[in-house]
């Protein structure tokens, strides 16, 4: 992997707004944040390989314990908890947006496709995981309250925060190469 010292700054840079858009919250029983936000921008702006390495970093920063997650949180607690499953998606988001564009190109259909499949790659995880933690914590619990939980009611703010990120990226992409 050869990573120049403008590749490094760039990949701080988008861990250091992936933090920031995680500290965005809006309060519910799983925090409405930016942080999907963040990973379809970085992989939008930075390209699947840079984009897939600032979401690794980021997850490792917050398993360290470096407040990185939503509500200044971090540790291998938040990622072993019931949302974590969420936080590694966004590693699988980003691995599978860089699949889709390193076939199909960088067009903005194919990255809207591509975001959208990474959400899905991300609700797909999180949900599972979701689903093992609360069984092994308090019990059994039907996939469809899962996703009422957990996937419904952020298919709207998701969709708008892939919109967003599709349009700064059409924007900023020629700044950033």
């Amino acid at each position: 992997m050869n990573l120049k010292t403008k590749d490094l700054t760039l990949i701080a840079i988008f861990v250091a707004l992936t933090s920031v858009c995680s500290w965005i919250s809006i309060p519910s029983a799983v925090p409405f944040t930016l942080q999907t936000f963040a990973v379809f921008l970085t992989v939008g702006l930075l390209g699947g390989k840079r984009g897939s390495i600032a979401m690794l970093v980021y997850i490792l920063l917050g398993a360290l314990g470096v407040p990185v997650f939503s509500n200044f949180t971090g540790g291998l607690g938040i990622l072993f908890g019931s949302t974590g499953g969420y936080i590694i998606g966004f590693l699988g988001s980003a691995l599978i947006m860089w699949s889709i564009m390193r076939f199909f190109g960088e067009k903005p259909v194919v990255l809207a496709v591509s975001m959208l499949t990474g959400l899905l790659v991300c609700y797909i995880f999180g949900t599972a995981w979701f689903m093992l933690v609360y069984l092994n914590s308090k019990g059994a619990v039907s996939l469809f309250t899962v996703l009422s939980w957990c996937v419904i009611p952020f298919i709207i703010p998701d969709t708008i925060k892939i919109i967003l990120a599709l349009v700064l990226t059409n924007k900023l992409k020629k700044h950033i190469k």
